[in-house]
């Protein structure tokens, strides 16, 4: 299967896609409105993991792998990951998928939660599906076709994000936690119109898509974001006019064993990208010197 003769095909899996994304949402959101102590929270190194997690992640796998088998497509879970055998699905076709992006916010009830799904060719993705259940909205996108918003009513709206050119216009988002003393003097340094704070990476490209924020910034401490983290939210946002890269510039690339992305991840509208890269590698230069007045 080559992507460019395959675009009526990639467009069945995208309405599969979004069928058990909206059935994923669902089991979630089911789980959300019960009390957190029937949750059954198991605290794992990268974070809790609640039954939630496992039930919706137990659906989308049985889903997908029902609909579209194992023999063409691999299958990369937060849930089934195995750190121990962190090697490359040998598939060109890998779906990615983090059944709920934010377990914090889902325990502490901000609502801000979400689900991803990804299918990557070779290392980069080609369909992404970001769901925002207490939201009542599924975000997806597919190569070169744009980016949309489908709600419950089944009602589908085309999304592309803001025309903001100036740093000094932009909005950034960025999550109430994860944020170390480095990260801190980065995003405090960098001259933004303001700062709004959301829980899960899915949620926070969604306000890109909505025109409510501009900028996202991820930067690795003792921890790093992963491949489930970023996968769909990229594509979505790309698709929409965005761009999401490393800092230098490169691309982020999926299943390649490692999951982990050390390093710095901008992803803005797309309208002064390169200048931000250029002026957060300086500051962030600045800070690792101790030279930054």
């Amino acid at each position: 299967m080559t992507l460019d003769k395959n675009q009526a095909q990639l467009a069945e899996i995208l309405t599969i896609a979004r069928s058990v994304a909206w059935g994923a949402a669902d089991i979630l959101s089911s789980f959300y409105h019960k009390n957190t102590s029937d949750l059954d929270i198991q605290n794992k190194k990268d974070g809790p993991v609640t039954e939630a997690d496992l039930a919706a992640n137990k659906y989308i796998l049985s889903s997908l792998q029902e609909q579209l088998g194992t023999e063409e497509f691999g299958y990369l879970s937060e849930e089934t990951f195995d750190v121990k055998k962190a090697e490359p699905i040998a598939k060109d076709w890998v779906w990615i998928i983090d059944p709920l992006d934010g377990t914090r916010d889902f325990i502490d009830k901000t609502g801000e939660y979400g689900m991803h799904i990804a299918l990557a060719y070779q290392g980069r993705p080609v369909i992404g599906i970001v769901a925002i259940p207490e939201a009542g909205k599924v975000y997806f996108a597919s190569k070169d076709n744009g980016t949309f918003v489908e709600t419950k009513d089944g009602k589908i709206t085309p999304l592309k994000v803001s025309d903001r050119h100036q740093i000094e216009d932009l909005f950034l988002i960025v999550s109430r936690s994860h944020r170390d003393d480095r990260f801190k003097a980065l995003i405090d340094r960098l001259p933004f119109a303001g700062k709004k704070y959301m829980g899960g990476v899915g949620g926070k490209i969604s306000t890109l898509l909505e025109q409510e924020s501009d900028v996202y910034l991820s930067l690795s401490g003792k921890s790093a974001a992963k491949d489930w983290d970023f996968a769909a939210p990229e594509l979505i946002l790309t698709e929409a006019g965005g761009e999401f890269s490393y800092l230098n510039g490169e691309p982020v690339y999926y299943n390649q064993g490692d999951v982990k992305h050390w390093g710095c991840i901008v992803a803005t509208n797309g309208k002064c990208h390169e200048v931000l890269c250029a002026k957060a590698t300086a500051v962030l230069d600045e800070i690792d010197r101790g030279t930054y007045p």
